[in-house]
């Protein structure tokens, strides 16, 4: 757990201690209603908290892209990245494009939901990151498809470090005609 959220998550248990302990000298002489009121607001609280934890995924999926034909269009993230959801030998893979990457890279966790044995793969590859230089190994995957555009046999890498998620590199976004970033919304058109 992060400081940030370790920090926040300290200041939210003692609101609610404090929230508690402020309720209970208020009613002491209805200790069951009390109770049941505290209850109610624990079980807010937990809520609260679920809702804030998964608040970036149902965010992503929510306001996520869009296909029409051979255009697809992603808004931009609260992150300030765009994400994109392509199926993978058959399985839905979410990337963050990123123009900044040669190929399209996956994670191990990834490369083995779409049926990748990551433990037979050679990492003799290099790959410059921000974070240093990173092994990688070369694979081909069997089909990439997003919306109705289906591409067979392309080439990605996977990462021996370290990657938070999935990254679609310039490898893939070239084979789109066109590639527009205009209102924070992304569009690829083929």
């Amino acid at each position: 757990m992060g400081n940030d959220i370790f920090a926040q998550a300290t200041y939210l248990v003692l609101l609610g201690l404090l929230l508690s302990a402020g309720m209970w000298t208020r009613s002491r002489k209805n200790l069951s209603q009390t109770a049941q009121h505290g209850a109610i607001w624990v079980l807010i609280f937990i809520a609260a908290i679920g809702a804030f934890g998964v608040w970036g995924d149902i965010e992503r999926h929510l306001g996520s892209q869009s296909t029409q034909g051979n255009r697809i269009t992603v808004p931009i993230s609260r992150d300030g990245h765009y994400h994109l959801r392509l199926e993978v030998n058959d399985v839905a893979v979410d990337f963050v494009i990123d123009t900044g990457a040669t190929d399209i890279v996956l994670n191990k966790q990834d490369a083995k939901r779409i049926g990748v044995d990551v433990s037979t793969l050679s990492f003799y590859g290099r790959a410059a990151t921000a974070n240093g230089i990173v092994e990688t190994s070369s694979i081909t995957l069997d089909t990439i498809q997003i919306g109705d555009v289906v591409d067979h046999d392309v080439q990605a890498v996977v990462s021996g470090g370290e990657l938070f998620g999935s990254l679609l590199g310039m490898g893939y976004l070239q084979r789109w005609g066109r590639i527009e970033i205009a209102n924070e919304v992304l569009s690829l058109t083929r």
